[in-house]
């Protein structure tokens, strides 16, 4: 009787150009077999310079591989069927100048978003009736109701994404994060189907 091997695809790896890709560089393995570690050191692939930005190895290829030099194991897999290989050139450190640059441009953006809305709305004028209906008095900044709104809008922006710098106040996603997410997994979805060499005849009939 055959020993069992269940084998789960890691969903996304990074990489460097020229690396050898071993079995347990894109999938977890369980198994009672004494070939466990052989089989966690096992060739797959290697990354070359012709492969681009992403590699995307089949769980099919994979055991059909494994099948080949391993006869009497039986292997299963279990969860996601791809690995997304995503293949890093070379990183840099992050340029302080560019960031500092992007911040101010970003901070600018939001502060003249928030004042055009205000804008649009005559949110000067709303706050001048509000304090006219609760003092009886006209004036043209209620400063105790100005104040307030504007600590109020910067607490509410960081309770609507979640975090503060790096900490995350909840467990809970923002809605910016579920976007993201959402976002990557469309590109997951669409990297699997048309960067599979198993699909490739599928892609250039679609693409005619």
């Amino acid at each position: 009787m055959s020993e069992i091997v269940y084998l789960r695809m890691k969903k996304n790896v990074e990489m460097t150009y020229l690396k050898k890709v071993k079995l347990k560089d894109i999938a977890w393995i369980s198994t009672t077999s004494a070939l466990k570690n052989e089989l966690e050191q096992t060739p797959i692939y290697r990354i070359t310079k012709k492969d681009l930005n992403v590699v995307i190895v089949d769980s099919f290829l994979v055991i059909d591989h494994l099948n080949t030099h391993y006869r009497d194991l039986e292997f299963q897999l279990v969860g996601p069927s791809h690995t997304i290989i995503r293949i890093q050139k070379y990183k840099k450190s992050p340029n302080i100048l560019i960031t500092a640059i992007v911040w101010l441009l970003l901070f600018i953006g939001t502060a003249m978003t928030i004042i055009n809305f205000h804008y649009d709305v005559s949110m000067q004028e709303v706050q001048q009736k509000l304090h006219y209906m609760l003092t009886g008095e006209q004036s043209q900044y209620p400063l105790w109701i100005q104040i307030p709104y504007s600590f109020g809008l910067g607490i509410g922006m960081l309770l609507f994404f979640n975090h503060w710098f790096q900490k995350r106040i909840n467990e809970e996603p923002s809605p910016l994060e579920i976007e993201i997410f959402n976002y990557q997994q469309d590109m997951d979805h669409y990297l699997t189907h048309y960067e599979n060499t198993l699909n490739d005849h599928k892609h250039s009939h679609e693409s005619s």
